[in-house]
Formats: C-alpha cells, structure tokens, sequence
C-alpha cells in the first residue's frame, strides 16, 4: 500500500493535535481488532461517516452480518478533523456543468440529495439518541472582494430556483450588526439549511450506534492484501482475515494506492489545515464584530471556511499545501495565523489553542461517486465529497448500504450525477503537480491573503 503524500499523514498511531480528539469523550463501546478468520455478508473498509452510515443501515434497516474494518479508530482521518460543517456539497461541478452532463431532472435530484443528506445526519443523531453538539442554523458565504457582490445575489437567485430556499443578501453596511463583520468582507449570503457540528462526537455517534444495532467494528485493522476466490473476497488484516460477499470500500481522501486495482488512480487527496483560538470572551467577540453561531465560508475557489464553537473558540480552516511531512506543519500553522489576522484584525494576537491538518478528496469530474465497480459489482466505492463529507458521506453511506442489498435499482438509489464508477485521472502519478498547477492559478485568481 503507498500513498502519493508524506507517509506519517496516514500512520493512525501518531496523535492529531485536534479541539475535536480532545473534547469529545471517549468511545462508550470496545472496538476489538480483527482476530482469526471471520465471514460476513458485507465488509466495510474505512469507520468514518460513510462506512458507519453503511454498517448502521445494513444492521438496523436491512438485518445484515456487517463487519467495518478501520486501520486506525473511528474518526482518526477526516471524519474526526474537519469543520464540523454540515451542509450543501459533495460537488465541486456547477449546476449548469452537472445539468449538461446528465440532464436538468437528474441535476434536480442530486441537488434534492444534498438536503436530504443534511437532514440524515440530524435525523440519527435524534433517532439514535447521541449528542453532536449542533450549533448555528444555517451557512453564510462571505464575498471577499467587491466584484463578488453580484455573484451572491445570482446565487441567492439560484438557490431558491434549485434547491427552494430563499435566502438572504446582507450588504457591507448590515454585516457589523448581523454579526458577520471580517476584513475584506463586502456582502454575505445567508442560506436557510444546515448547521455546525462536533465531528468526532458525530463519528463516535454513529460507531457507537452501528455496533448498538449489531454491526460489529473492529479497529486497528488495517486491510494489508485483498484478494478475491470463489466468489468470497478475502481482506487480510495483521491480525486475522475477514470474508465477505460483498465489500463496501469508504476511505475518501485515506484511500492507499494498491487497495484495490479497480481504485488505484482515481482519487486525489489534498491537505485543508485548521486552526482554533482560545475561548473568546463576548467583548472580544463583539469588538471584532463576527458573532455569529451560524458556519461560514468566503468566495475565494480556495476557500476559508470559519466558525464560532459554542465555548466561544473560533475555528479557521483553509484549503491549500502540497507537504504533508511533520516537519511543514509549524509554518503551516503561522501561515494559519496570519490569514486569522488579515481577515479578524481584532483577534490578530489571539492564542491559537489547536492546529491541525487532514485530507479532503477530489474526483477527476468533481462530484461524489457511490458506485459498483464496472469489473466486480460485488465491491461498491462511495468517495470523493470533495470538502462536504459530514453530510454527503453520511448520506452516501446509507446509499452503499441499499445498494449491497438491492434494496431498488441502482440507478433508484443514487442520482446519475453521483451513480457512475470514480473515473481515472489521466497520468494519475503526476496528481500532485495537476494540484501544484490549480494552487497556483487559484492563488492568483482569489487574490489569497
């Protein structure tokens, strides 16, 4: 198994300096390691929010033997770093892009999936009965510059046109008493759906739950050989083997290179880094003027992503970064620290209590796949959320699980946007240089602080 970044980013037995990791209480249920040989009906590579969703599906709704394999524990990769922003996403494709591709009708429904999928996530929190420390009705885009002013006044357009919400266009001189006052910020776009989360209080949820309904979760089990005989694949692990007729594969951006044959080439991880303050008090809040609980984002294509936790803390996040070593992480974080400066002026000497670092996944097309392979439809993949997995993969996982299943036709259960194979990116060993490339001209074109 190889990696196309530093090997340390995807060794699961070096500690993550995350608020997440250390605020969320620990595991309530013991997620043995895989030992001797087991047989299932579905194997389950990856205990993030994809394979969790798939394990508790395929137990509570479908009665499956369902067996979830995770090198680390739950939430050790991007399900327990991120944002904790659950909203619209999993493309990076426009309407227009994915309407052309596959139709007005099915770029409807996909875009009916991303609401579906936000209310998933806040649907078994309830059912389930777990905390996720919800926190902030709503998304809020910040235009950065002047000339994007006119760009969220046709987004708020096409948010009613396509998805029927109806939001709203703050100017410059409303977003100090709206509470979304920042440097460099012109207008802002309220949009009515979504809200914040505790990622690993959410991933932790969900494990503790699919083992509750009888999925069984074993962690510190890498997936070291696949191989396939007599219908059965064969996953072997350092301490056992697992057989299963049916393999989900939901590792995202933790994808290795030689997992599968039928996936190798076909995702591209890239670094998002975070940064979170001390507890700031309500003055220092007010006297920069961002107040507001509600998740938000900046109109740059590499874009800043920002929220108010509900300690107080604030928490920064951006895209960007081609070295993964541990030794880059300390000029990454000062990076960090000088964007917080520029865009919050008033908390420009504020302690940084936490940073951290992981990988989001990008496609080739630019949209999630939750697919079977076109040579094995016994391995179904559900990847590539490309920055939105908190939702997306949690809807993504319960499509996988109706899919082993055949719960309905497979073009039933997924939309056409989302419903095909990850394709191949062309000479996928020069990935890093396509990303090198993009950064560059991104930097460029969003004037990054």
């Amino acid at each position: 198994m190889r990696h196309i970044y530093h090997p340390a980013a995807f060794d699961p037995s070096l500690p993550v300096d995350s608020y997440w990791a250390e605020s969320a209480p620990p595991l309530s249920v013991e997620l043995s390691k895989l030992t001797g040989d087991e047989t299932c009906d579905v194997a389950v590579i990856g205990a993030g929010y994809t394979g969790l969703s798939a394990a508790l599906h395929l137990a509570r709704d479908h009665g499956v033997d369902v067996r979830v394999l995770e090198r680390g524990q739950p939430g050790w990769a991007a399900s327990g770093r991120n944002g904790g922003f659950c909203c619209l996403g999993g493309t990076k494709a426009s309407f227009d892009t994915l309407a052309g591709r596959h139709g007005r009708d099915e770029a409807l429904r996909f875009a009916t999936t991303q609401v579906e999928a936000v209310e998933l996530v806040r649907e078994l929190s309830q059912s389930e009965g777990f905390d996720v420390e919800a926190y902030g009705e709503g998304e809020i885009e910040v235009a950065h510059q002047r000339r994007h002013v006119a760009g969220l006044e046709a987004e708020s357009v096409r948010m009613r046109e396509i998805y029927g919400l109806d939001c709203r266009v703050y100017r410059k001189d409303e977003l100090r008493q709206a509470g979304m006052a920042m440097g460099g910020g012109e207008a802002a776009l309220y949009i009515p759906l979504g809200f914040g989360l505790h990622p690993m209080k959410y991933v932790r949820g969900l494990a503790e739950a699919a083992v509750r309904r009888g999925a069984r979760v074993h962690g510190d089990s890498p997936v070291e050989t696949w191989q396939k005989s007599d219908g059965w694949h064969i996953l072997t692990t350092p301490g056992g083997t697992l057989r299963a007729k049916t393999v989900i594969v939901a590792t995202n951006g933790y994808t290795p290179e030689g997992l599968h044959p039928g996936l190798d080439g076909r995702v591209l991880p890239a670094l998002t880094n975070i940064i979170t303050t001390r507890p700031l008090s309500e003055a220092e809040r007010e006297e920069q003027g961002w107040t507001t609980p509600v998740p938000a984002f900046d109109s740059r294509t590499l874009l800043h992503y920002f929220r108010l936790l509900p300690d107080g803390r604030f928490l920064l996040g951006s895209r960007g970064g081609l070295n993964a070593a541990p030794g880059s992480a300390a000029g990454k974080k000062a990076d960090m620290q000088k964007r917080l400066a520029r865009m919050f002026p008033a908390w420009a000497n504020i302690e940084i209590s936490h940073f951290w670092r992981g990988f989001v996944c990008l496609a080739a097309d630019l949209v999630p796949h939750i697919a079977r392979l076109p040579d094995d439809r016994s391995v179904i993949h559900a990847l590539a959320y490309h920055g939105n997995g908190v939702s997306m993969g949690t809807w993504a996982g319960r499509a996988a699980a109706r899919l082993a299943v055949q719960a309905a036709p497979d073009d039933e259960i997924v939309p056409a946007v989302a419903g095909q194979p990850l394709p191949r990116f062309p000479l996928p060993g020069l990935r890093t240089l396509y990303l090198r490339g993009a950064y560059a001209a991104y930097w460029l074109k969003d004037e990054i602080l």
